[in-house]
């Protein structure tokens, strides 16, 4: 576990820090450090924050099944984010998991939407982050941090430091949600994929298993961002209840954790927007390729139907002059044969017309043009 001791003008990493006067600490551990053994990791924590972690809340720490949620008690706050796996936390599912992943035949864009819950405890002057191993946002956030203090050091003061638990746990939930922005551009492109799959008439669409996993795998995101924007309402109106605003000073932090708040949920709204907006344009393309399919068997049975109304009368003719009567017009004439067959051409080419001009029949130059 590693101990980060932040105050207004430095960053100091210290295993034997304690939570000081001034400035706070942040408490860092991954998934596997504390299910190693929950009871030393907590006695740990509490020995460090003076502050006991409940036993479901310490389960719900090593859950990485557990949705986004938000809950408070008289002594911390709980803040559960899902994140997106990356660098290697995919490694964190579990076995099932990754075996319904090599399953299904999800393209590669959205195979990203694996996540990974990171778990936030806010105590007072302390903030403590247990999520899963080689975490980029969490490893982004102390590199930042510890550049910070070198500027520090440099000219005696840093206004980029996180001022409180709660604006370094916003700083990284804002961090978490630009990863889901970053992955617009490769869920647009792998939709309008689809898309032109879809409408291709060269090529008939059957790979209908893939566009199912697909459109559930929007359908996750969509619920991952409606969970996540629950849980950041439920701590802002936390933020908002717990900050009475009678100190000036506190009325400013409580403005700027307000501020932070809504801009990370002004992020999540965003994503949220742009996956619904994916799911209905996949859904519309859908729409269009069986309307496509409909408008297609539509024009071959027209040109059948034309094809039958244009041999009905030819079979008409051919049904009377195949009777058994002996005396019959034109049946022995020399010239019968030709007038019969000139009568059924003239009767194919006026239907030709006919149907030309009732635009029954339209050739592929006329289409293009319309």
């Amino acid at each position: 576990m590693d101990i980060f001791h932040v105050n207004d003008t430095q960053v100091v990493l210290n295993p034997d820090a304690s939570v000081q006067p001034q400035g706070f600490i942040w408490l860092d551990a991954t998934h596997d450090e504390v299910n190693l053994n929950p009871e030393a990791w907590r006695e740990e924590v509490a020995r460090l924050t003076g502050t006991q972690i409940y036993d479901l809340h310490l389960k719900d720490a090593v859950n990485l099944t557990h949705p986004s949620y938000f809950d408070a008690t008289q002594d911390y706050e709980m803040v559960v984010f899902r994140k997106l796996a990356l660098n290697g936390e995919a490694s964190a599912l579990t076995v099932a998991e990754q075996s319904e992943q090599q399953k299904r035949k999800i393209p590669a864009a959205l195979n990203k939407l694996v996540t990974v819950p990171v778990s936030f405890f806010l105590m007072g002057n302390a903030l403590v982050t247990v999520r899963a191993e080689k975490s980029r946002t969490i490893d982004n956030a102390r590199t930042r941090l510890l550049n910070y203090k070198h500027k520090a050091e440099g000219n005696g003061h840093s206004s980029r430091l996180p001022c409180s638990p709660e604006d370094l746990m916003l700083r990284l939930l804002n961090a978490m949600v630009d990863q889901y922005l970053e992955l617009r551009q490769p869920l647009t492109q792998q939709l309008d994929r689809w898309q032109h799959a879809l409408l291709d008439p060269r090529r008939p669409f059957n790979n209908w298993m893939a566009l199912l996993d697909s459109r559930l795998e929007l359908r996750k995101l969509d619920n991952l961002c409606e969970e996540q924007r629950d849980a950041l309402q439920e701590l802002r109106d936390h933020i908002v209840d717990a900050h009475d605003g009678s100190d000036s000073n506190d009325g400013r932090a409580k403005d700027l954790l307000l501020v932070r708040t809504n801009d990370v949920m002004e992020h999540i709204s965003r994503v949220l927007n742009h996956a619904r907006r994916l799911e209905a344009s996949l859904e519309s393309a859908v729409q269009i390729h069986f309307s496509a399919m409909a408008h297609r068997t539509s024009e071959i049975m027209r040109t059948l139907t034309v094809i039958t109304a244009l041999f009905m009368p030819l079979t008409l003719i051919t049904g009377v002059f195949g009777m058994n009567f002996e005396v019959m017009p034109l049946l022995k004439n020399v010239s019968g044969f030709w007038i019969t067959m000139g009568a059924m051409l003239l009767i194919v080419i006026g239907l030709l017309i006919y149907f030309r001009s009732q635009r029954y029949l339209e050739d592929q130059a006329s289409r293009r043009r319309d």
